[in-house]
């Protein structure tokens, strides 16, 4: 008996739902940009280092060139396409705009949805290698250069346009009741 290496599934992706058939080796990233034709995601390294390919699962990071489409099955997926609420830009795309968090703008896309899971994970308390005190009880450090610098750091740019990425984070954090998108979930909540 032969053992079935492809699948119909539906991603949920941008508020809308996919079905399609996939080969069990498709990546997420592949599935977005060659099945579905949400080419906003870049495919840069392929290798999961570079982060061009970030886009947002559940409310947290993800490098889609490295995540099967079928293990993202049933998961609430954000792309550059779905960040924007209609013709208004999230407070994080405003932010690479007017302060040109950009050059080439290849990166771009994996830059903004990276900053989006960022801020999420920012403000639920998670600390980073740069945070001074990690304990629970002291909340969200504070938002410095440093902190955004480590926080980013999956995300290369090969223009360099990090002294603006880093100024456009910091805007779009002090953007008062930035829209987060499904926020990272508790691991705890994940298992239940």
């Amino acid at each position: 008996m032969a053992v079935s290496t492809s699948s119909v599934i539906t991603l949920h992706i941008n508020g809308e739902k996919f079905t399609l058939p996939v080969d069990h080796r498709t990546t997420l990233l592949d599935a977005l940009r060659e099945r579905l034709d949400l080419t906003g995601t870049k495919k840069g390294c392929d290798q999961g280092q570079c982060g061009a390919c970030t886009v947002l699962v559940d409310g947290r990071r993800t490098v889609s060139c490295l995540q099967f489409a079928i293990a993202a099955e049933g998961r609430d997926i954000t792309t550059i396409e779905g960040v924007a609420d209609g013709d208004q830009l999230h407070p994080v795309q405003q932010a690479f705009l007017d302060l040109d968090g950009y050059q080439c703008g290849y990166c771009t896309p994996g830059q903004i949805c990276s900053a989006i899971g960022m801020l999420g994970e920012h403000a639920a308390g998670w600390p980073s290698a740069a945070t001074d005190d990690v304990r629970p009880e002291a909340g969200p450090p504070p938002l410095t250069v440093d902190e955004i610098r480590e926080r980013m750091s999956g995300n290369l740019c090969r223009c360099a346009a990090y002294a603006s990425i880093v100024e456009a984070v910091a805007r779009a954090a002090e953007t008062p009741a930035a829209p987060l998108i499904d926020a990272p979930r508790d691991t705890k909540e994940q298992a239940a």
